[in-house]
């Protein structure tokens, strides 16, 4: 990818949830929400502080990451629909189990 976000924002892509239900129901399109999960792609440097030094990331690219319903701003970078973020936007770093299988 050729884009590098500045500061402390992140370039996220969002993972698409399952289209089906516990209980087998398949959900259409026109009834799914937007999924609130994503891959970082890429970060930038940090932010900084009064004294002008750098705090840095607590994300890294390829981390999965849970942010909130209305958090960033959608944009389209080589065809494919992305979302640049705050990091303070994103609200947990997914590990585990579900994290690994995903990815």
């Amino acid at each position: 990818m050729s884009f590098k976000p500045l500061h402390d924002r992140v370039l996220v892509r969002r993972i698409e949830s399952e289209d089906k239900t516990k209980g087998g129901l398949i959900i259409p399109d026109s009834a799914k929400e937007k999924p609130q999960e994503g891959e970082i792609i890429s970060v930038g440097e940090g932010a900084r502080k009064d004294s002008g030094e750098l705090i840095p990331m607590s994300v890294k690219p390829g981390d999965r990451v849970l942010f909130g319903k209305w958090s960033g701003t959608e944009i389209k970078l080589e065809g494919e629909e992305l979302l640049i973020m705050k990091e303070s936007d994103i609200l947990g770093i997914l590990t585990g189990n579900k994290a690994a299988k995903a990815a």
